[in-house]
């Protein structure tokens, strides 16, 4: 266990029970491992591991010498979106490059590699202690909001000047590449480490499947098992226009997964909440999980109203009809466990039991004991302003108008110190920031109309038209009309008039007349108050209680006995391990590990004449031909979330057996608590892959690739 690590302790989670945790790559769950299944992780497997897991926006892996990248198909949304046109649609029917030069350059694409992790906790501590010590000699004490925002000041100025130190450039010894340094908060604040991460910005795009079969099943199939999706999508690589040839990667198993075996899953988790109070979960559960869940239903059906409108509409919105229904099924998951009254309960079980041992102990009560009584008085604070923050952090739906909106903050945050700026515009961030904002991705006005109108009804739903917010924004206009005015004199839907201005520097943003910049600057006064708030009287004091409740309840394992612990997910690259094997739904029901190819059509018949379930041509062709009898997909019982979308599947050799690219209904939960009996990973077989690309989709030279031939 890392030194950090012992001080920060358990904020994640109690010990980890079961095939439970996504832990940090430097302090693996090396014994644990050891212990319950007899099998010793090296360095050198785990070293591999990090060069060969990528980050693509959500997870990936190399798995070959040139440069190849697996993901989902549905990570690849986005891009086989932008990359279609109304001749050429791509996610309808699929794309696969037979030869190099038909791959295709995604536009603002990255592929980001691990390099190094370096713990920085000790840096943030005593930046944080002159602070307290300044205020401490202080003759007129300082009010504690003023102390707040103080370290808050401090601690951006540590991180920034890391950030510089670390984050260098490196574009002179591997073309197409940057280097850049991120601060992860580990242990609700009581372990920093800085990340040095690689990325890659010449991606293109190799092989998707179809929609119908790479989300074969729809939303009816989502977050279910069985399962019978070909979830899989390919990427390269390029540096100086050649092929990248990566540190390690991941080479395919012919075996593919077999119950009862171990394997490991290496990816980068979104967000977990596990290390919260009880308080605070409760407020997840009674207002911000139902907020986002109607904000959600509200944005899905607007985008159905617009598809409904003609088939070249519905090709438009298709890529964020996706992406908004899997996230109203994910929270729907997330609020259901949370109404489940035993996982409060047992999470009281586990807190009350804590703050007990804490206040039963005078040395802990003094170092530890204001924590909750200070986290509580946050959240009832909290509660007046938090809707608010949450409709106004969220963008506008509309990319002209969040491109307004990213220009008008990078106008305003450049001229500022480094260490004053939003994380987001900080030096080590302006490349990728650039990168996205210049991307040439195709803009609509049609649906930039209906998605403005749309944001701009919610606020004044949520809000109240007479509200100021709503006012400043609809500019007397109803919230069509303004969308109107604002699409239709924009041209910041353009990627050369969004680079003029940014060669222009702020002068040229701030005197510009943009509609949707002239929207930015009526949106700019509430962010910048709610986001001054943010951070510099929200995060320092939940920094500060939840580091006091991970010391106590890292002191409470260590006296019952001690125990490795892992932290709560942060986006960062994470190492989750489990057996594949099924599970009983809660009705007795025997839910096998593993479906078929065959499967496959037999579904589709079943559910013959329902959205979701209709074949694509290729697979209908391929049916007598197709090994029905190939392992499709698999379950496991390894922890994952959403973010692990992508993440290899590897068997004890470092071999892929499986893609994970989804979750059953039980393991949504798992943003609070995991379930052992029930919460289980779903992943498409590394041999049904292969199977796949070669009998339905004449991809031989790729499915060779994946060999190794």
């Amino acid at each position: 266990m890392l030194a950090g690590l012992a001080l920060a302790g358990a904020a994640g989670t109690p010990t980890a029970r079961a095939d439970e945790g996504m832990w940090l790559l430097n302090d693996p769950p090396t014994t644990i491992i050891q212990d319950r299944h007899g099998v010793t992780l090296t360095p050198e497997f785990l070293a591999k591991a990090q060069r060969a897991a990528v980050n693509v926006g959500a997870s990936g892996a190399f798995v070959s010498a040139r440069g190849l990248v697996m993901t989902n198909h549905h990570v690849a949304t986005g891009a086989l979106q932008d990359l279609s046109t109304p001749r050429r649609d791509l996610l309808a029917n699929g794309f696969f490059a037979r030869a190099p030069e038909e791959e295709l350059q995604i536009p603002g694409g990255r592929v980001s590699v691990l390099e190094r992790i370096v713990d920085v906790t000790e840096r943030i501590a005593q930046a944080e202690a002159r602070v307290r010590e300044a205020a401490g000699k202080a003759s007129t004490p300082p009010e504690a909001s003023a102390v707040q925002a103080a370290i808050a000041a401090a601690v951006r100025a540590e991180g920034s000047a890391i950030e510089r130190e670390l984050g260098v450039e490196a574009g002179e010894s591997v073309p197409d590449t940057r280097v850049r340094c991120r601060i992860v908060t580990l242990f609700g604040g009581a372990l920093t480490h800085a990340y040095i991460v690689r990325d890659f910005t010449d991606v293109r795009l190799v092989f998707a499947p179809e929609k119908a079969a790479g989300f074969f099943g729809g939303d009816t199939d989502n977050f279910e098992f069985p399962r019978f999706a070909f979830d899989a999508a390919f990427y390269r690589v390029y540096s100086g226009g050649k092929p990248y040839v990566p540190a390690a990667y991941f080479p395919f198993s012919a075996a593919g997964a077999s119950e009862g075996e171990l394997v490991m899953v290496f990816g980068h988790p979104g967000r977990t909440q596990r290390g919260l109070t009880v308080e605070d979960v409760r407020f997840r559960r009674d207002v911000e999980l139902p907020a986002t869940l109607a904000s959600l239903w509200r944005a899905e059906s607007s985008l159905r109203t617009f598809m409904g409108r003609g088939p070249e509409q519905a090709r438009i919105a298709q890529s964020d009809l996706f992406g908004v229904a899997n996230s109203r099924k994910a929270v729907t998951g997330q609020l259901a466990g949370l109404l489940d009254g035993a996982t409060i309960d047992a999470m009281t079980r586990r807190e009350d039991q804590l703050q007990r041992a804490v206040l039963g102990d005078d040395g802990w009560r003094g170092r530890w004991g204001d924590a909750w009584e200070d986290l509580s008085q946050l959240a009832g604070r909290r509660v007046a302003w938090h809707g608010r923050w949450m409709l106004i952090r969220r963008g506008m739906r509309s990319d002209v108008a969040d491109f307004g909106q990213s220009l008008h903050r990078y106008a305003g945050q450049l001229p500022l110190a480094d260490e004053r700026r939003y994380e987001e515009f900080r030096a080590g961030a302006l490349p990728g920031w650039k990168r996205r904002v210049l991307a040439e991705v195709p803009v609509d006005a049609a649906f930039e109309r209906h998605q403005l109108a749309s944001m701009l009804s919610e606020i004044c739903e949520r809000l109240g038209a007479d509200d100021p917010l709503a006012k400043a924004l609809l500019n007397g206009k109803a919230p069509r009309d303004r969308a109107a005015e604002v699409i239709a004199g924009s041209t910041l839907g353009d990627a050369k008039v969004r680079a003029a201005l940014i060669e222009g520097g702020p002068e040229a943003i701030n005197a510009s007349a943009d509609p949707a910049l002239v929207l930015a600057r009526a949106m700019e006064p509430f962010y910048a108050e709610l986001r001054k708030l943010q951070d510099e009287q929200v995060e320092p004091v939940e920094r500060a209680a939840y580091a006091k409740v991970a010391a106590a309840r890292f002191a409470m394992a260590q006296r019952e006995g001690g125990g490795q612990v892992y932290p709560d997910a942060t986006g960062t690259l994470r190492l989750s391990f489990g057996v594949v094997k099924g599970y009983r739904e809660p009705d007795g029901t025997a839910v096998p590990a593993f479906t078929t190819i065959g499967g496959t059509f037999e579904r589709a018949k079943l559910m013959a004449g329902i959205e979701g379930f209709v074949l694509p041509a290729s697979w209908a062709k391929a049916e007598s031909t197709v090994n029905k009898a190939t392992a499709f997909n698999f379950v496991c019982d390894a922890d994952i979330i959403g973010g692990n979308s992508g993440s290899p599947v590897v068997n004890i050799k470092g071999e892929v057996v499986g893609l994970i690219f989804d979750g059953n209904i039980q393991s949504l939960r798992g943003a609070f608590v995991y379930d052992s009996e029930r919460n289980r990973a779903v992943s498409v077989d590394s041999r049904a892959i292969v199977e796949l690309l070669r009998s339905v989709y004449g991809a031989g030279a790729l499915a060779d690739e994946l060999q190794g031939r």
